[in-house]
């Protein structure tokens, strides 16, 4: 896989590390409780993000140190497939 001209393979990323999630969603308290069921008893920051022109939409930031990319993946995926989630970036 080729990231762009000077780039062989994707960057290595040393774990553990701090990760960041957006979330965004029409929900702005759903949002805020998926992030507390997924991270659970996980250490983490959240902090509102932006809302969209209308209204319609919010986001919230979340992030928190990942020990490795499974991990990183599994919370990702968690954040995916949770329903009050449009998006996650």
């Amino acid at each position: 896989m080729t990231i762009d001209d000077k780039t062989a393979k994707e960057p290595q990323i040393e774990y553990p590390t701090q990760w960041g999630f957006k979330l965004i969603g029409k929900n702005k308290e759903a949002l805020y409780a998926c992030i507390k069921e997924v991270m659970g008893e996980k250490e983490h920051l959240c902090s509102t993000g932006n809302v969209s022109r209308n209204g319609k939409f919010h986001s919230y930031n979340a992030s928190c140190v990942v020990e490795s990319q499974e991990e990183r993946d599994r919370l990702f995926k968690c954040f995916q497939e949770h329903d009050d989630v449009k998006m996650v970036i």
